[in-house]
Formats: C-alpha cells, sequence, structure tokens
C-alpha cells in the first residue's frame, strides 16, 4: 500500500476513535495539512485554538484529556477533503473542494449534526451544497480560519466562546477539576441550540 494510502487511513482511524455516538456539535475543516500535523493528534493550530475556546468557556475541562472532552461534549471535525490542499494551486484546490461535496454530504447524512460550524470561510458554498444533497438543514455557524495571523486567531476564539456561551441551555454545568476526575466524569453539558429549539417550536405548533 502507497505511504500516501497509509497516513490517510492511519489519520482517518484516529479520528473514529473520537467520533461521539450523537454528534451534537460539527466542526468542518478544509483538509488535513501537508505539513502532517492534525487536529486529532493534538499538534494542530487549529486543535490548539478550539481548545483554547473550550476551557475558556468551560475552565473545568483538563487540557490533557482535550480531545476526550471534546468527544463527550457531542462534538467532532471532520474535514472536507480527505487529503491535503495547501500545497495545490488555487484553481486544483476549489476543484478539489467540489469533488468532495459528495463525500461530505454523505457524512452529513450518517452523523445528523445539531449544528455546523465551518472553520474556513472559503469551503461555505461547498458545506451548503453539502447540506442540501444531504437535505441535512441544520444550522450552520461560519467562523475565521484561526492562522498564523493574531487577529484571526482572535476573531476565532472571540466568535466561538460566545456560539458556545449563547447556544448552550441554562442547565450547563462544568464541574472544576478536583483529584484528577476523568473527561466523562468532569464534565455535564446539555446542548440546546437555539436556531434548533425554534425550529422543534415551530413543528409543534403545525402540528
Amino acid at each position: 500500500m502507497p505511504v500516501k494510502n497509509r497516513r490517510t487511513l492511519a489519520r482517518e482511524r484516529l479520528r473514529r476513535k473520537y467520533r461521539p455516538t450523537h454528534v451534537r456539535l460539527l466542526f468542518v475543516g478544509e483538509a488535513p495539512p501537508a505539513s502532517g500535523r492534525f487536529f486529532y493528534q493534538g499538534d494542530s493550530g487549529l486543535y490548539r485554538a478550539i481548545r483554547e475556546a473550550f476551557t475558556t468557556t468551560f475552565p473545568g475541562i483538563p487540557q490533557p484529556d482535550f480531545l476526550e472532552s471534546f468527544r463527550d461534549l457531542g462534538c467532532y471535525l471532520v474535514d472536507l477533503c480527505r487529503e491535503p490542499v495547501d500545497r495545490l494551486t488555487a484553481r486544483q484546490r476549489r476543484k478539489t473542494w467540489f469533488e468532495s461535496e459528495t463525500r461530505l454530504a454523505a457524512l452529513l447524512e450518517r452523523l445528523r449534526p445539531q449544528v455546523v460550524i465551518t472553520v474556513v470561510r472559503s469551503i461555505v458554498p461547498s458545506v451548503k451544497r453539502a447540506q442540501e444533497r444531504a437535505n441535512w438543514p441544520a444550522p450552520l455557524r461560519e467562523l475565521p480560519y484561526p492562522g498564523r495571523w493574531k487577529r484571526h486567531q482572535v476573531a476565532f476564539l472571540k466568535q466561538l466562546v460566545l456560539f458556545l456561551r449563547r447556544n448552550l441551555a441554562p442547565t450547563t454545568s462544568v464541574r472544576r477539576r478536583t483529584g484528577a476526575p476523568t473527561s466523562r466524569e468532569a464534565i455535564k453539558v446539555q446542548w440546546r441550540p437555539k436556531a434548533l429549539v425554534l425550529c422543534m417550536h415551530r413543528r409543534r405548533k403545525r402540528q
């Protein structure tokens, strides 16, 4: 098996290890970076940015076990493209986005997330088309990519923290870490996205 294929399979096995039983919040990135870094390896800039947003919102989340906490909260991250695209030309990159929409649609249909969050604004049209193909109109939130520029990192953190605070039910509780409990023992969160609640309320009224 070619090295490239082995790396892809290894990435996807690692990703599936952290897939929640029920996906409440689905983050969608563009693609794994060509550098070999990966969100679920805990060594990418995107990993650090998302971890900072969650630990800012929930100070009780144990940072060394963040990926487990992320999963236990019903959160999952997938990529539009299966292979790295950051070394392609702009035209090749757009072509790969378009060709990857069918795969993302299948993922949406299978995972059925309550909310979808894109972490790269340039892929939003592809994500919207994938949602249409999957017939899964979950609320879509767009975030700026927290790249190398400080202002982008600050904007990402501010917007994601605000989203998490506004879209969790009042019953949300996160116990502070005492005696080094596991992430499952330390965190209890109930997600109640406002757009989803409003949609459910309208459906009940029609009935």
